[in-house]
């Protein structure tokens, strides 16, 4: 299988398609330290480092050339903060919403028989067109159906649909395909035909713990600092407990006003366990609400640490200063998870996958097209 990978990052879900078998024709990737990442590691292979809107069709044919024609597929993960559900939501009208409306018009236009897209989970209920919260309630117009929830992913159905692609998508938690993360991704492949994709299976053998994925793991590790009102409580934490573990009058000290703020909170004051899969490792593991700590020592999870729990081989090299490469690799799609929809995606492809059982594959139900309204007409 021979792709194009759009947003390539720190090339977490191209080297998982590597170990599947598939070779990269091109990358793309505007951020200049993942550009620097991607040189470092794959230094044969064209790099365009540039924004996608300034790539067409044209430009790839007679920069690629015979080699544009033999794509098999199209891979990217576009901007993800238009639909995360920790940001604005600004949905496919915020500027990386463009981003991502450029990205699936090329896809389109250069015809390859699959496209795969990964985003986060916000991806399917984020709308077409944002309106404010001030502008919502009973004083006001109700939503239209491109302000409702999932139009943007209705949007990008019918424009995949229209073009002849049949469309799966469905919500995975990586730790059930072999990655010592609890990490949860929408991922969609489009197929050119009236076939779908099955969705991916995960792995009937238990979730990698972090004590496997850092065993043997040696060297000084290199990792940002704690807060300074951090540490006088990590120490009376074990691992895999957080704030609530302490005392009543200590949580409230160790937390100010946020005590008495609602939801879990679990991030805050949060050692990593030892004998379960890590949470969704961040772009900074030292931001208060998000802390990633050691198990064990005072400190957050290291760089090489992180390599690990993306199961990135040890000998990566991440261009850039530790909060770049932190960055990149909290950005990143796990390579065991980009490996197991390339194996998934080829099965297909060969026709050794003819139908496979639609399993659990995340903690949430009806992520998946069955469960989604039909595409809006554009």
């Amino acid at each position: 299988m021979r792709y194009l990978s759009f947003f390539t990052g720190a090339m977490g879900l191209d080297l998982g398609l590597e170990h599947a078998g598939w070779t990269p024709v091109a990358f793309n990737e505007i951020d200049p330290i993942a550009c620097q990442t991607i040189t470092r590691n794959r230094p044969g292979i064209p790099l365009f480092a540039q924004d996608i809107r300034s790539l067409s069709h044209a430009f790839l044919r007679d920069t690629l050339g015979p080699d544009l024609a033999s794509i098999d597929a199209v891979v990217g993960g576009p901007p993800c903060q238009a639909f995360s559900t920790a940001g604005r939501r600004q949905g496919l009208n915020d500027e990386r919403g463009h981003v991502f409306l450029h990205f699936l018009d090329l896809a389109i236009r250069l015809e390859p028989q699959y496209v795969i897209i990964e985003n986060v989970r916000g991806l399917l209920s984020a709308p077409l067109v944002h309106r404010p919260h001030h502008e919502r309630g009973p004083d006001f117009p109700e939503l239209t159906e491109a302000e409702a929830k999932g139009g943007a992913l209705k949007l990008i159905l019918s424009r995949l649909e229209e073009s002849g692609y049949a469309c799966s998508f469905r919500l995975y938690d990586t730790s059930r395909f072999g990655v010592p993360q609890v990490r949860e991704r929408v991922v969609l492949i489009a197929a050119r035909g009236k076939r779908r994709v099955p969705h991916l299976l995960p792995f009937t053998s238990p979730a990698p713990t972090v004590r496997e994925a850092l065993e043997g793991l040696s060297g000084e590790p290199q990792c940002l600092p704690l807060r300074t009102k951090m540490l006088p409580y990590l120490p009376l934490l074990k691992p895999g407990e957080n704030w609530r573990s302490l005392p009543i009058e200590l949580q409230k000290e160790a937390l100010g006003n946020v005590f008495f703020c609602e939801g879990g909170r679990t991030g805050f004051l949060r050692r990593v366990a030892w004998d379960a899969p890590s949470p969704t490792l961040v772009t900074t593991p030292t931001m208060p609400a998000t802390l990633l700590a050691h198990p064990e020592e005072l400190r957050a999870l290291s760089v090489q640490e992180y390599q690990r729990l993306q199961t990135f081989p040890d000998d990566w090299q991440l261009a850039g200063k530790l909060a770049d490469q932190y960055r990149q690799l909290g950005n990143a799609v796990p390579v065991k998870f980009g490996e197991a929809i390339g194996h998934h995606v080829s099965a297909w492809h060969e026709g050794r996958l003819l139908h496979a059982e639609s399993l659990e594959t995340s903690r949430y139900r009806g992520t998946d097209e069955s469960a989604f309204a039909p595409a809006i007409a554009v």
